[in-house]
């Protein structure tokens, strides 16, 4: 038996790594549940389901490494983030789940409400929150939905050279915004979005990617802070936000 590895925990979830097996524990069982239910259907490598015990669900290791993390250039080559680009395009292409899924105006409503908490808290400068905030609005239209992985971080795509091996954690998965899935997956490494679109596709919104850049950091930065984490860290959040400014 391998030592007990914490990958991630706070009061909603925790993961844990025990050699080459995942126990992913959530007080929610309808994540999980989701998280089934998606890599049954999706058209990419996903990691493979050992069991399903509410509330923990055990999964198999993926082989290779992670694209990269927040915070630090990616070590990926541009022909691996090509190929994350092509996976997800496949995703997109994809017919429509039947679970999950956010519905617009509930994103404008928490966009308000995490600005309000923002600016009542002095996290951030106003004029940083203003600026990202009209620029989180071009995010804010009506899409076509595609089956999206919700929550594509560059943590949760795997790569073996230039292969992808497996993209994970998907509870978030159901129909949604393409542009929401690529900004993600760029979120902090906005050099590396012409590597993504290479294999993805030309048909790409530029400017919708870089709303939910700042959408996705203004929405996020209360959770992180009050569970622990540090959106202030260097090349994460709070540098994604700043970076706004220095555009015209």
């Amino acid at each position: 038996m391998g030592q007990v590895e914490v990958v991630v925990a706070h009061s909603q979830r925790a993961t844990l790594r025990v050699g080459d097996v995942f126990l992913k524990i959530d007080g929610d069982t309808s994540h999980a549940d989701v998280e089934v239910r998606a890599m049954a259907i999706a058209p990419v490598p996903t990691p493979h389901i050992l069991w399903h015990r509410p509330p923990v669900l055990a999964i198999a290791a993926v082989p290779g490494k992670a694209l990269g993390v927040l915070g630090e250039p990616s070590p990926a080559s541009s022909a691996a983030w090509a190929a994350a680009g092509t996976a997800v395009r496949t995703l997109h292409d994809a017919p429509l789940p039947s679970f999950g899924g956010r519905r617009l105006d509930d994103l404008a409503t928490e966009l308000d409400s995490e600005c309000e908490w923002l600016l009542a808290n002095d996290v951030l400068p106003r004029d940083v929150i203003r600026r990202n905030r009209e620029v989180a609005e071009i995010a804010l239209r009506p899409w076509k939905p595609a089956f999206i992985h919700g929550d594509l971080q560059i943590t949760h795509v795997f790569v073996d050279g230039d292969e992808v091996t497996g993209i994970i954690d998907w509870s978030e998965a159901g129909p949604g915004d393409a542009m929401f899935d690529l900004a993600i997956l760029t979120l902090g490494h906005e050099e590396r979005l012409d590597d993504l679109l290479d294999g993805y596709g030309d048909d790409a919104d530029r400017d919708v990617i870089r709303g939910w850049w700042s959408l996705r950091s203004l929405v996020a930065s209360r959770w992180l802070i009050e569970h622990g984490f540090d959106p202030d860290a260097r090349g994460c959040e709070f540098d994604v936000l700043r970076a706004r400014m220095r555009e015209p």
